[in-house]
């Protein structure tokens, strides 16, 4: 099968030729059909951020990923060839992490984590949701715990914070957003997001109920500190920096609590997610593109020309 290899840090993609693998017990084949780009590849690539398992290179990344079961394994029941499926993924088990991913035209997953998808749902939307969309609905309402009538900051509108953004007025949120590249106001707005500024810090003392950081640059976290109410919350997602002085005075003095987020593999949220997506209430602005250009597709990503979500459509 085709599959694009990670050798490691400063190394580009190497395409190679690679043995289809062999289910294990409790997990499944998937014939990959829609395969998501994501910027956590470009991190691995540049070596800002590492692979789970280094000792696993060279490794298959992809873990943005939906397909068709191709062949089970040992002791699943629950599943059968033919089904369409997506993947949860946590940082102890995760494809195009601590396994080989969805940059081939197979992988493997463990089926506890898989979730059916409704029929019709599209491959790119699919794929999306395993990340961009579990990312920002783990943030938002299991971090976040945002209900109806919660007043809500989103601070970053790339695809995390716009897909957060629509999940947070889904769930019956005023959302107030923060992002500089006006280009992406239009869609915030389509989103249902009721106002936009180019800086978190002009919702100072406006006292919101959750702030949630899609960006992590340092000034966008001491800007949701000053913009969530005093015993509020702030959601850290993003990781714009590695590291990054915190304003403690703000912090401690006003009672805010600041926690990170990282989804935890929960199918249910996955679940939720492609509920949402089937029902038309939420869709993901995306670019198809063939496997052959899934490399300059992490460039342009690297390079910040990507809006919404670039994912591979590989044929049956």
């Amino acid at each position: 099968m085709r599959a694009w290899l990670f050798d490691g840090p400063k190394k580009p993609l190497r395409r190679a030729d690679v043995d289809v693998p062999v289910p294990a017990p409790g997990n499944v084949l998937i014939k990959v059909r829609g395969a998501g780009l994501c910027h956590s590849d470009v991190g691995f690539l540049d070596g800002t951020l590492h692979v789970p398992v280094q000792s696993q290179l060279s490794i298959v990344l992809g873990h943005e990923a939906a397909g068709e079961i191709a062949a089970v394994g040992d002791g699943v029941a629950e599943w059968h060839v033919g089904d369409k499926v997506v993947a949860a993924g946590s940082l102890d088990d995760c494809p195009g992490g601590t396994r080989d991913g969805a940059y081939a035209d197979y992988f493997t997953a463990t089926a506890s984590r898989l979730v059916r998808l409704p029929e019709g749902t599209d491959w790119g939307q699919a794929a999306a949701s395993t990340d961009a969309g579990v990312t920002s609905y783990f943030a938002v309402v299991a971090r976040g715990g945002v209900r109806a009538g919660d007043r809500v900051g989103i601070v970053g509108l790339g695809g995390l914070g716009l897909t957060g953004a629509r999940i947070a007025v889904l769930r019956g949120a005023t959302v107030f957003a923060a992002e500089p590249r006006e280009e992406t106001w239009e869609l915030a707005r389509a989103a249902g997001v009721d106002r936009i500024v180019t800086d978190v810090s002009e919702y100072e003392g406006l006292n919101l109920d959750v702030v949630v950081d899609f960006a992590g640059f340092g000034t966008t976290t001491n800007g949701a500190v000053k913009a969530v109410k005093p015993g509020g919350v702030v959601v850290q997602v993003g990781l714009g920096l590695s590291e990054f002085p915190i304003q403690t005075w703000d912090w401690v003095m006003r009672n805010v609590t600041l926690v990170g987020s990282t989804p935890d593999g929960d199918p249910e949220h996955l679940r939720a997610v492609i509920e949402m997506v089937a029902s038309g209430n939420l869709s993901f602005p995306l670019e198809a593109i063939d496997f052959e250009d899934i490399p300059e597709g992490l460039r342009r990503l690297a390079r910040g020309e990507v809006t919404g979500r670039l994912y591979a459509a590989l044929p049956e």
